[in-house]
């Protein structure tokens, strides 16, 4: 007697073996979809590369004298106090665009199906900014390497020059978590543009671009009550005084901080998306 070996027909697929994404890799695809998506759009990023070239020079050409002035930091040309100025303007112009982007997600949907993804919720988040910083550091490194022909010395050597580029990554990241938490409350890429004059206005009543030994009035008291002058005073200090642990603690302290408090506000914002969706 023999059997027959029946075999059935349509067999059942084998198991699939089940990816298991790391946080880390979840936020570096992140990051990679937002540094792409940057330098893919030049009309939205040479601006921040241009226009403060384009102040730099002419403060260089219109302020040649002021140098001179009392009050006024001892510096070999008035380039040399401007770069820390020009730096923290072409930061913000590029953290504004990467915040723009992440509205624009909210905005077509894509930011709410990375949310219902099996993703990290700090990913999504860190992995947007980190296009910014990216950018925030090729600023600071490209304005230094174009610079440097026509005169600039970083008395702080190379040391001082990373430290720049470090404080300029920071700054990046600091300020684009703030535009962040703006996007993700409003979900409007106009509001998050809208808000621009305002840290511009912020950067003006600073000391970017004189010292404040030189101010009177209401115009000093801004500039002694605004963030911004340390941070560009710290970074200044790179440039024209050499590597001091004062100038470090300025230029890399402040924005850490600045850091810490604006990842946590966005953090705290999408934590709030959540709970109402």
């Amino acid at each position: 007697m023999t059997s027959a070996l029946v075999t059935d027909p349509f067999p059942a697929p084998p198991d699939r073996p089940v990816l298991h994404t790391s946080n880390t890799a979840q936020t570096w695809a992140m990051s990679r979809r937002a540094i792409l998506a940057m330098w893919r759009q030049p009309s939205l990023v040479i601006p921040s590369m241009v226009f403060p070239l384009f102040f730099i020079a002419l403060g260089t050409s219109a302020f040649s004298r002021a140098i001179n002035v009392p009050g006024f930091p001892e510096v070999d040309s008035y380039l040399d106090f401007a770069l820390a100025g020009a730096v923290v303007q072409g930061v913000l112009f590029g953290s504004v665009t990467g915040a723009t982007a992440l509205a624009t997600d909210v905005e077509n949907g894509f930011f709410d199906r990375l949310l219902a993804s099996p993703s990290t919720r700090s990913g999504i988040i860190v992995g947007r900014l980190a296009g910014g910083m990216a950018y925030g550091a090729f600023q600071t490194a490209f304005f230094m390497a174009v610079l440097l022909p026509f005169g600039l010395e970083i008395k702080g050597g190379p040391v001082g020059a990373l430290a720049l580029i470090a404080s300029g990554t920071l700054l990046a990241l600091a300020v684009g978590a703030i535009m962040s938490t703006m996007a993700i409350r409003t979900g409007s890429s106009e509001a998050v543009q809208g808000a621009f004059p305002l840290l511009f206005i912020a950067l003006f009543f600073s000391s970017a671009f004189f010292p404040r030994a030189t101010m009177s009035g209401f115009y000093a008291t801004m500039a002694d009550y605004n963030p911004i002058s340390y941070l560009v005073e710290g970074m200044r200090d790179l440039v024209i005084g050499g590597l001091t642990m004062w100038a470090l603690l300025r230029a890399i302290l402040l924005p850490a901080l600045m850091v810490v408090g604006g990842v946590a506000l966005a953090l705290r914002s999408l934590n709030k998306r959540l709970a109402a969706s």
